[in-house]
Parts: structure tokens; sequence; C-alpha cells
């Protein structure tokens, strides 16, 4: 009896607690890729709400602490409209297939702004977001292409005011207006194959923004945007298709205005080329995605 230890009344009985064995952790490395591989476009699908928070936040800081705001997105082509019209359309006398010489810049210009802001700001994506790139894992690929997408806005305001001035002259889209989707598309795909690119080599070659303005302004004037295209014969005219930028220029016109030069051969020459740099763009981009973190 004496052996016996009796617990006290009310005092639950404490059990020792179970050892339970330890699981080792497990961690998962991310190893840069090697040579060229694949782009990740299904990772970057799966980051896809990241991918549309950044292009928002683009959004927001681009006209945060503005007086204009959004205005600037429509202030940027009417002014060139005007000087175009002036210089070209006055002084100079450039044919425009017919249509009221406003008008014809102007449809041209809404599209190439698109493409121009998109070269100016997706070129340093990953240069201004440095401090995330070397801190955290995402796909790269999400900055540049958020920083393009970001510009749509920009494009849907200045496309308004382009129908808005249509109806001041007087001018109703044709029916060929069931094309402008594809010619939209063409324009999107071209401004992120060449800022792809771009994005990639300001990393390694800070010098490469320092040349966008003058890149951006040479294209400018191989684009038919202050002159038609229907100035070059055949098969000069397919031949300047090379050029993504002048399919969409003439195929915008075509499609809004019902201009007779159609973009016929040129646009499928266009489209081959916009796909190539896209293509070739995101796999330069995967490329040296390898080493952004340690040169940033």
């Amino acid at each position: 009896m004496d052996d016996i230890k009796q617990q006290p009344l009310g005092v639950p009985e404490i059990s020792k607690p179970e050892v339970v064995p330890a699981v080792p952790l497990l961690k998962t490395r991310r190893q840069p890729s090697k040579g060229w591989d694949w782009p990740k476009f299904r990772e970057l699908w799966e980051y896809r709400e990241l991918l549309f928070f950044f292009a928002w936040r683009d959004i927001k800081v681009r006209y945060r602490q503005t007086v204009m705001g959004a205005l600037w997105a429509i202030i940027q082509p009417l002014f060139t409209m005007v000087i175009f019209s002036l210089v070209f359309g006055r002084l100079a006398n450039i044919p425009s297939d017919g249509m009221p010489y406003p008008i014809f810049s102007f449809a041209a210009l809404v599209p190439w702004t698109f493409f121009a802001n998109a070269l100016a700001q997706a070129s340093n994506s990953l240069v201004v977001n440095a401090n995330m790139v070397k801190k955290i894992y995402f796909p790269r690929l999400a900055l540049p292409i958020a920083t393009v997408l970001s510009g749509v806005v920009d494009f849907v305001l200045a496309f308004v005011v382009l129908l808005v001035i249509m109806f001041l002259y007087g001018l109703i889209p044709t029916v060929n207006i069931i094309w402008l989707p594809l010619f939209a598309l063409l324009a999107l795909v071209t401004s992120i194959g060449v800022s792809l690119w771009l994005a990639a080599m300001n990393v390694q070659f800070r010098d490469v923004r320092y040349t966008i303005p003058f890149l951006t302004q040479a294209w400018l004037f191989v684009t038919p945007i202050a002159y038609p295209s229907s100035l070059l014969p055949e098969p000069w005219r397919t031949v300047y298709g090379l050029n993504p930028m002048a399919g969409v220029v003439e195929g915008f016109r075509w499609a809004l205005l019902g201009t007779d030069t159609a973009p016929g051969t040129m646009i499928i020459v266009s489209a081959l080329v916009a796909v190539t740099l896209f293509v070739s763009g995101a796999f330069y981009f995967r490329r040296m995605e390898q080493s952004f973190a340690d040169v940033l």
C-alpha cells in the first residue's frame, strides 16, 4: 500500500507530452536557367494577378500628382497632329489618301503613341524595380509586359478622341472596322516584343536607355505617319511591311477611314516580323534573366 502513490482529489493527472519526431523542412530552390531555355509563359499565367497589379500600379504612378492627369494621353498625340498638319499638310503638301490631313495623321498617331510610350517605359522597368528583382521571386516577364499593358488605358482614351474628331469631320467608320482588333493586337505584340529586347539589354548596358529617344524618333520617320505608304510602288510597299508598325498604321487607316491603301500583303509581312520580334525577345529575355539579380 505504501508503494501506491495516490493522486490528490480534484487535481488532474498530468501526462507526459508525446515526443513528435522532427520532420525535415522541404526547401524549394529555384535554379537559374542555363542556355536558351523556353520562356515560362505558363508560370506568367499563374502569376496573372501580380501581372495586373503591376499594370494598375504603373497607371496610378504615371499620373500621380499631375495637374492634367490622364489628359496627357490625349494631349501628346493631339499636339503632334497639329504640328504635322501645319508642317507636312500645309507647307509640304503631303498627300493624305483623299482624307483631311488632321484625321489622316491622328489615326496613325494613336497606335504609334502607344508603341512609343511602351518602348520608353518598359525598357526601364527592370532597372526601376531593381530592389524587387533582387529580393523576391516572381516571373521577371511580368514587369515589362505589365508596363506595356498599362498603356492600353492611354490608347483607349486617345482612340475615343479619334472617334470624336472623325464625327466632327463627318466621317463614319466603314465595315472594315471589324478588322481593327487585329491591328490593335499587332501593335500590342510588336510593343511587347521590342520591349523585351530593350528591357533585357538595359540591365546589361545602361546606356541603352539613352538610345531609346533616338530609336523612337528614327522609327517615327520610317513609319508612314506623316505620309502614306501609297507613295511607294510595289513590290517596295510590301517590303515596307518589314517595319511592323507600318502594317499597324496603314491597317488603322484602312479599318477606320476606308482608305484605298489596304494593307494587303504588307500586313502579312508585318505580322510575321511582329511574331518574330515577340518570340525572339522572349527567348533573349529568358536567356539574360539568370543574371538580372547579380547585375542589378
